[in-house]
Order: structure tokens, then C-alpha cells, then sequence
């Protein structure tokens, strides 16, 4: 596929997003692209329980395994202001993440082998809801990934603004943090201001739940590891002299393993059970981690993945860190191995989710490129 036709498709992707598990258009779109590539060695099948997710398996000449690519396709409730000529044509509604991007990437992977028939078999993955309501989650736990559809190692990419176009990037372990939903229900007794000793107030409970919340990273964990747990929501009380029987906390947890999210978790349900007990009072906290786990890249694939960026001449490879934000491919790469990368997008002025996003076509061309020869290595590895 050439660079014009990439950036038209990209430009049409970009003018049609939708929401999580609302993607019919994008769905329509996709499947459209598809069926105009040979159909030779394709096998394309959608999902009745999950009908904007679209998976497409190119059939092998030798098969030994199954290679999975997922793209992520959902997009955010943003309003554009990138003063595009391809903006946005759904109101309140922008690919102010890239999945457009993602897409017409996925689109010319696909086409090439479509084109030219792989050694091994390989799945594409086009998921609705990575934003959120936890696509792979969905698609997973359905068992979409057995018996044909099995897939042995699985692989994706995510753009970022402040790389150059085109630009590789990726590292050993955690890539993207894992999050968890915190939601906290205090529950004791309003009554009037000048009389708090026939009242429970919930305003000082939560303030001192917050308070000893903030304890968590500072002293269990480790200087040289990182973790964040931000309450960004408090809810209490309806006047100055009523004394806030209830209150409501809704907050973040990010940390990158699963391990050390696991441990947060039981400190913060810890630290609710002593509020509860100091203060006389019912405190009920609910953490949802719905599919968000850290994003743990496969040791022995990633550093075959790294390895082969780098000697490729017409790569440009950059080492990175860990970064806090989720993305919810963490839950396949748990339970099936695997690898995600970033692809340098040149928007440094800009950042993922804000309104005037606007990735450089560039790194269209190379991000294909790099990626099918990458898996042409792959397939000619031994097993």
C-alpha cells in the first residue's frame, strides 16, 4: 500500500470516531478496506456478542504458529481542535489518542500479506473499547482467542507525540502502568452544626481517609519503584450548618506490576477498615481494575523485537521508559505473550487526549514498514 493511500485512509478514519462498543461506522469502514484486499488467504469474522470488533486471519503457507496484531479502533469524548480539513464530522467526538492512526497501520500490515501469503498464520485484531468498558477484556474472556483462532504471540502499537515520526520504541518489563477505579462510600450520621457530638461526620472521616491514603506510596513503597493513587472526586454534605452524614471518594490507583497493584489494593481496603473502626462509621470501598492491567511486555519476545529494531538500518530505534497511563491491551499481553511498542508520531507540542492532537502522517509509511519486516523475521525464526 503507498504512503497516499495510507493517508487517505487515515484521514477518512479520522473524520468518522466513535465511542467505545459504538464503532459501527469504523466497523463498516473496516470491513469495507478488508474485502477490498485479495481474499486468497484471508478469513474474516466478526462477532454477534461483540458486533464492532472485527478479527481477519491470513492463512500461512507452512504454519508452525499464529502471530496476533491488535490495533485498538474506539475513540474519546473530546471536541476536535486541530482546524484539520478532515476534522472530525461527530460532534463532541475525536481521535485525540491516534487509534486512527493505529488502524491505518493495521490496514497496511494486512495488505501486504494479504498480497504476499506469510509463512505462518497471522490474526489482526481490530478492538473496539480500548478507552474504555475493557475491549480485549470483552473479546478475551468470550474465548474469541481458541481453537482456530488460538493465537501464540500477539503484538501492537501505540503512537506517541513527543517521538519523531516514524521512530521505534519499547522496553523490557512494564511499558504502560496498570490502573484500578476506587470508589468510597462513607456512611455515618448527619446532624445539626452546633451539635456534633449527636452526629457522625463523614467530611472529617473522609479528609482523614484521603490523608492516611497518601501514606500508602510515601511508606510501603520503595524510593526507586513508582506507583500513584490520586482521589480526584469528594462528594459530601448539602449546607454549612448540616453536619455530612455520607460521603463519596471516587480516585485512580496506576502502578506497574500486577503484584504491586495487588498489594495497593489491600492497602487502601486496609486503611478503609481502620477508618471505619476510629470513626464508628461503615466505609465501603469498591476497586474496579475492569481490563486495565500494566502493560508487561514478554521478556524473550521483546528483547528479539528490540534486538531486530535496532539492526535494522532503516529503523530508527529509541530506548524508554514506563509511563503511568493505561491502555488496555495489558490484559491480553497477561494472558497471552507478547509485545507493545510506541511509533513516534512528531507532535511534541501536543499531547494523547487533548483536543488539538494531531499526529504526523509521516510515521504512517515507516510504522508498516517496520512492522512486516519485523514479522517476516518473526516467521523465520524456528519455533
Amino acid at each position: 500500500m503507498k504512503e497516499a493511500e495510507l493517508i487517505a485512509i487515515r484521514r477518512q478514519l479520522h473524520q468518522i470516531p466513535e465511542l467505545a462498543l459504538q464503532e459501527k461506522e469504523t466497523h463498516a469502514f473496516l470491513l469495507k478496506t478488508v474485502h477490498s484486499f485479495p481474499q486468497t488467504f484471508l478469513t474474516i469474522r466478526t462477532l454477534p456478542k461483540l458486533p464492532t470488533a472485527l478479527l481477519v486471519k491470513v492463512h500461512g503457507q507452512n504454519p508452525q504458529r499464529t502471530i496476533g496484531y491488535r490495533t485498538d479502533i474506539d475513540a474519546l469524548p473530546v471536541t476536535e481542535e486541530t482546524g484539520l480539513p478532515f476534522s472530525s464530522q461527530h460532534s463532541g467526538i475525536a481521535h485525540a489518542c491516534g487509534h486512527d492512526m493505529h488502524m491505518t497501520v493495521a490496514l497496511g500490515i494486512l495488505d501486504y500479506f494479504a498480497h504476499h501469503q506469510p509463512k505462518d498464520n497471522l490474526i489482526f485484531f481490530f478492538q473496539p473499547a480500548e478507552e474504555s468498558k475493557n475491549g480485549g477484556k470483552l473479546a478475551y474472556d468470550m474465548g474469541v482467542f481458541t481453537g482456530d483462532w488460538h493465537i501464540d504471540e500477539f503484538y501492537g502499537l501505540h503512537d506517541r507525540p513527543d517521538l519523531p515520526a516514524g521512530t521505534i520504541s519499547t522496553r523490557l518489563g512494564t511499558l504502560f502502568a496498570g490502573t484500578t477505579e476506587i470508589n468510597v462510600d462513607l456512611i455515618g450520621k448527619s446532624g445539626h452544626a452546633a451539635l456534633p457530638q449527636n452526629a457522625n461526620d463523614m467530611i472529617v472521616a473522609a479528609a482523614s481517609f484521603i490523608n492516611q491514603i497518601q501514606t500508602i506510596v510515601a511508606r510501603n513503597v520503595s524510593p526507586t519503584d513508582s506507583a500513584v493513587i490520586t482521589f480526584g472526586l469528594m462528594r459530601a454534605g448539602t449546607i454549612r450548618n448540616v453536619i455530612a452524614g455520607r460521603a463519596h471518594l471516587e480516585g485512580t490507583l496506576r502502578g506497574f506490576t500486577q503484584k504491586q497493584i495487588d498489594f495497593l489494593q489491600q492497602r487502601i481496603r486496609d486503611i478503609g477498615q481502620g477508618i471505619a473502626a476510629s470513626f464508628n462509621c461503615d466505609v465501603n470501598v469498591d476497586l474496579n481494575q475492569g481490563g486495565y492491567y500494566p502493560v508487561e511486555n514478554n521478556p524473550q519476545l521483546t528483547k528479539d523485537f528490540i534486538q531486530y529494531m535496532q539492526a535494522d538500518p532503516a529503523v530508527t530505534f529509541a530506548p524508554t521508559g514506563p509511563v503511568m497511563t493505561g491502555e488496555d491491551f495489558g490484559y491480553l499481553l497477561n494472558k497471552i505473550p507478547g509485545t507493545m511498542f510506541w511509533l513516534g508520531v512528531n507532535d511534541p507540542d501536543s499531547q494523547l487526549h487533548a483536543a488539538d492532537f494531531s499526529p504526523d502522517e509521516a510515521a504512517l509509511a515507516p510504522g508498516v514498514t517496520a512492522v512486516v519486516h519485523f514479522l517476516e523475521h518473526r516467521m523465520a525464526e524456528n519455533n
